[in-house]
């Protein structure tokens, strides 16, 4: 078999056309991928507004050197026997923490208040309410406080702690109260 020239010429044309139609099918089922698209920039943090400045906080802890300072962490209270008015073992060391913090202030001026329960006369229950308002002042002078400082007086069963009645109200009211009168911080 004889090819002629125009034979062979149509047999290329018609290969070409059909690779020229099969690349063109190709592409036209896969299109050509398109840029990757850049992937959207992380979200921004939002600018956070300055926060206000907040107040101290309130505290529940009394100022130093004032009387409440002295009342709430030292002690202005301590307690006798029945018709007794030296000092007890026991309210020696919160004489001892007054006299303490009386050190540190020494602008402030206390008065020792004397008192008894409600039995016994009058007179008596002044004489030994005075009687334990001194041994107080006696017990501070003698931890180094100026007795210059220190006043006392007696209510004796005048000015009760508790005003019930009983062994629990007496014992309540047989005590020496220290009082600051002066010189303290005020809050």
């Amino acid at each position: 078999m004889t090819f002629g020239a125009s034979t062979l010429s149509r047999s290329v044309r018609q290969a070409a056309a059909a690779a020229l139609l099969a690349g063109l099918a190709a592409c036209a089922s896969h299109p050509k991928p398109s840029p990757a698209a850049a992937p959207p920039p992380p979200p921004r943090a939002a600018a956070r507004p300055t926060p206000a400045p907040q107040p101290a906080p309130v505290s529940s802890n009394p100022l130093p050197g004032t009387a409440r300072d002295f009342v709430v962490n030292v002690g202005d209270r301590v307690y006798f026997d029945v018709d007794q008015y030296s000092v007890r073992s026991d309210a020696e060391p919160l004489l001892a923490a007054q006299a303490s913090w009386l050190a540190r202030y020494p602008s402030v001026q206390i008065r020792v208040e004397g008192n008894c329960d409600e039995r016994g006369t009058q007179e008596y229950n002044l004489a030994l309410g005075a009687r334990r308002a001194n041994s107080v002042k006696a017990f501070l002078v003698a931890h180094g406080v100026s007795s210059s400082r220190i006043a006392t007086v007696s209510y004796g069963k005048e000015h009760p702690f508790d005003p019930g009645a009983g062994d629990l109200a007496w014992q309540h009211n047989r005590n020496a109260l220290t009082d600051i009168t002066g010189g303290a911080r005020q809050p």
